[in-house]
């Protein structure tokens, strides 16, 4: 791979949600200030979205980062939340480190959570429920994430939880059904792509994380060229700046040129239109050239075949 030639210790464009790698864009931001804001004012429900790739589980791990190193929280984690309402309970109960038996009945599920809350609550902690994929979840199980909410003190939920999801889940939420939930959501942000100036900080970031300490790596050019392709979608932006590095050390750069992005545009899928458009006339002037080499080497055979 590319590593030893960038001199890298490890790869930059990972699209993994590392959170040694988290950059801490206006966006991202704004999202962490209104989850911690709303989680020490003991709010209920807060909501997280954003489109496909926008960095919601990254942003959930680094929540959950935060809050398991602050004493008065204790943190559960859903990453996938497509369960049953029991399934749900008994999940909810596994991460609080309730020990239940699987042919529990929910009454009785639910019971142990509800004293492991109060406990909880008694020691003077906020326990928070994290749960990634929300627009999964169905829509009996979002019924009993609500009523898990109605446990509370004078003061305080018993359970804050926060949804990370993508816009379908505001379709979700608009169900006459669900309208209970959706008006006890007190808090919600939507993440943004990011615009130019991000993309080009967010390159540098990642390079500079994973070892990086030469000069500035991507050309304006370049940068201008992947921040159009991405539209500013963080795993589009990983996608084609690791491609990008690969097109460069095929070809013994050290630095990334916009011919490089070009390459990496023309083998990524969900590139902007324009970008689409310049990724097939490259294709087509890849295969036009191999049709005119095969024809050339064929017309020469025969040729000295004669």
């Amino acid at each position: 791979m590319y590593l030893e030639h960038f001199s890298l210790r490890e790869l930059p464009f990972s699209i993994t949600p590392d959170t040694s790698f988290f950059f801490n864009y206006s966006g991202h931001q704004q999202a962490m200030n209104v989850l911690l804001v709303a989680l020490r004012s003991g709010e209920g429900f807060i909501k997280i979205t954003g489109e496909v790739g926008t960095g919601k589980t990254l942003l959930c791990r680094r929540l959950l980062n935060l809050l398991g190193a602050d004493k008065e929280f204790v943190t559960a984690y859903i990453p996938n939340p497509l369960l049953t309402p029991t399934a749900l309970s008994l999940a909810l109960a596994e991460e609080l480190g309730i020990e239940c038996p699987r042919n529990l009945g929910q009454h009785r599920v639910l019971k142990l959570i509800t004293d492991k809350l109060i406990a909880l609550n008694a020691e003077g902690k906020h326990v928070v429920l994290l749960i990634d994929e929300a627009q999964a979840m169905p829509a009996q199980s979002m019924e009993a994430l609500r009523l898990l909410t109605n446990l509370e003190t004078e003061k305080y939920k018993l359970l804050q939880i926060v949804l990370f999801g993508q816009p379908e889940l505001d379709l979700i939420l608009a169900k006459p059904s669900i309208r209970q939930l959706r008006q006890r959501i007190a808090f919600s942000y939507n993440l943004p792509f990011m615009d130019r100036e991000a993309v080009r900080t967010y390159l540098a970031h990642r390079l500079v994380v994973a070892g990086y300490s030469g000069q500035s790596m991507f050309s304006d050019k370049a940068i201008d060229s992947l921040y159009r392709a991405s539209r500013g979608v963080p795993r589009l932006i990983n996608i084609l700046a690791h491609k990008t590095l690969m097109a460069a050390y095929g070809q013994g750069a050290k630095a990334v040129r916009q011919q490089h992005v070009s390459a990496a545009i023309a083998d990524t899928e969900d590139v902007d239109e324009q970008h689409a458009g310049r990724r097939n006339r490259i294709i087509y002037a890849f295969v036009g050239l191999a049709v005119l080499v095969i024809g050339m080497a064929g017309f020469l055979y025969l040729r000295v075949a004669q």
